[in-house]
């Protein structure tokens, strides 16, 4: 039998919690990991369709290595459980004018595409801006992803090492001053300006070192067959079977503390755990704003919740394709307006973009054998966080989106309705202290990933994991969250004599990987009903 005094309760059934239950189960911890939702995913949710179940969140998976480690502290492989299909093609990039251009990761191939679409000086250009971040990507590593904490004495070493780091490590340049120094092309600015809002930012507020996250794209790309979501139900598996007690549809009220330190976590059932720590897998915020109980406002500095990042508009639909376009759609495509003061301006006053750019996934794209009747479809809108519902939203963001693709030569049969677009305060209700915000903190301005909390907070005995948390939004960011969280709960309740096999680490894997990726999508929870 489990010693109640030495169970860690997870709050919180996303990729963070899930990957912070799985490491301290296998670690030989008792775990319970308790879900407002009726199943696991937190933003990795799906909504019904006509075809099936479609995803709502996260679009593609990076970096599995990140993935392949928690499934072998089990002995086991992911393929076992899960079908990764490689996407030959990273994205299919789309202007109004008519050009297109397809990014596979390859160095070489991309630049030939690229000298096709904007010429040879761009070819350069972005074999340029390739290498700066490619060694952004090596020199950020060990020091900020695998690091609980990033470590600035570390990346300063980096950067006197390595000078060709320097163009994007300038106090206060951001990733578009960078990038227009680097192409001449705009379309090219447009496209890997866009990796800022892969985390929730501005592209003119974000700092230039974002750019990395071209490289942790292009170091590969999978779908998951069936959906992301299935990701989140092979790891809520997974935890199973390594013996965490998993309880759905049951919300924690309430944090408790006795003596300054965490002991229970009372749910809405009205049951109170009792437990030797708590790893709080939601956003931050939440703690702020009392939704776990009052006295833990000063858990976390206020600079380590706002400002708060980019929220979305996601329609989640099925539908036939129509139009020029129709057959030309992989799995990932983005549809860039001809002037992005349309977008970016309107967001920072806290308005739908009169332009968006438009991701949209096309979810069964990647099959080898196409369906023949409706296809699934994910296509996400920048919004500002903390944007309640107005009666116009819902028109005005059908218009923008389907209108635009419309004159690009693309429609879709039947036109997506109400029910299948979820909006920014729907995000906030589902998630409570957000704001609706889906990438936690805002990753604007020079020491922002500095701001982000890390896994310890000032209440002994609370740990963070998630988007929220360090190292930041997306599916393997926020896994590695969750390692962070069972480290540093695993090293403490070693100190207290709590440890059921007296280990000092949850990390027990023998890779080690730098996550990245694609993070349009971090939007939506597990299997909530549709609106």
């Amino acid at each position: 039998m489990n010693n109640p005094a030495e169970t860690v309760i997870v709050i919180g059934a996303g990729m963070g919690g899930l990957a912070a239950a799985i490491r301290l189960a296998a670690a030989g911890q008792p775990v319970t990991l308790v879900e407002a939702a009726a199943g696991p995913g937190g933003k990795m949710r799906t909504v019904p369709s006509a075809a099936g179940p479609v995803d709502a969140g996260p679009t593609v998976l990076t970096r599995r290595a990140v993935f392949d480690d928690l499934f072998a502290l089990a002995g086991e492989r992911m393929d076992d459980h899960l079908s990764l299909l490689p996407q030959a093609v990273l994205a299919r990039h789309w202007w109004p004018d008519g050009s297109r251009l397809d990014l596979t990761g390859a160095t070489e191939t991309d630049a030939q595409a690229i000298a096709a679409l904007a010429g040879q000086d761009e070819a350069l250009a972005f074999r340029r801006f390739d290498r700066l971040a490619s060694a952004l990507h090596v020199a950020f590593d060990a020091p900020v992803m695998q690091a609980a904490r990033p470590d600035l004495p570390a990346i300063i070493l980096a950067a006197l090492r390595d000078p060709s780091l320097w163009p994007a490590l300038v106090p206060g340049r951001s990733l578009s001053g960078m990038l227009n120094r680097q192409f001449r092309d705009p379309r090219l600015r447009q496209l890997f300006a866009r990796y800022a809002t892969y985390v929730g930012g501005r592209p003119d507020h974000s700092p230039a070192v974002l750019s990395l996250i071209w490289r942790a794209e292009a170091a590969g790309v999978w779908a998951v067959s069936g959906g992301m979501h299935r990701l989140a139900l092979a790891l809520a598996d997974l935890a199973r079977r390594l013996g965490a007690d998993l309880r759905w549809s049951n919300p924690a009220r309430r944090i408790v503390r006795q003596g300054g330190r965490v002991t229970g976590v009372q749910l809405a059932d009205g049951q109170t755990l009792p437990c030797a720590a708590c790893v709080f897998a939601g956003d931050p915020a939440a703690l702020a704003a009392g939704h776990l109980g009052e006295g833990l406002e000063t858990a976390l500095p206020r600079s380590a919740t706002g400002p708060r990042s980019l929220s979305a508009w996601v329609w989640s639909f099925a539908a036939k394709t129509e139009g020029p376009l129709a057959h030309d759609l992989l799995h990932h495509n983005v549809f860039f307006p001809d002037d992005t003061r349309g977008e970016f301006g309107p967001l920072s006053r806290g308005e739908m973009p009169q332009t968006p750019t438009l991701y949209i996934c096309a979810e069964d794209r990647h099959a080898p054998i196409r369906p023949h009747g409706d296809e699934r479809f994910e296509i996400i809108v920048n919004a500002p966080a903390d944007h309640p519902d107005q009666p116009e939203d819902f028109a005005r963001c059908q218009a923008r989106t389907f209108q635009t693709l419309r004159k690009q030569g693309l429609w879709f049969t039947p036109e997506p309705g109400r029910s299948t677009l979820t909006t920014p305060a729907m995000l906030d209700r589902l998630f409570p202290g957000s704001g609706g915000a889906i990438y936690g903190r805002s990753p604007e301005g020079t020491f922002a990933a500095f701001a982000r909390p890390g896994a310890r907070t000032k209440v002994a005995g609370l740990y963070l994991a998630g988007g929220g948390a360090h190292p930041g939004a997306g599916v393997p960011m926020a896994a590695l969250s969750g390692q962070h969280a069972a480290d540093a709960v695993m090293v403490d309740l070693t100190k207290r004599g709590l440890t059921k096999r007296g280990l000092t680490s949850a990390s027990m894997s023998a890779r080690t990987a730098m996550p990245g990726g694609i993070l349009t999508g971090s939007v939506t929870t597990g299997h909530a009903p549709s609106r």
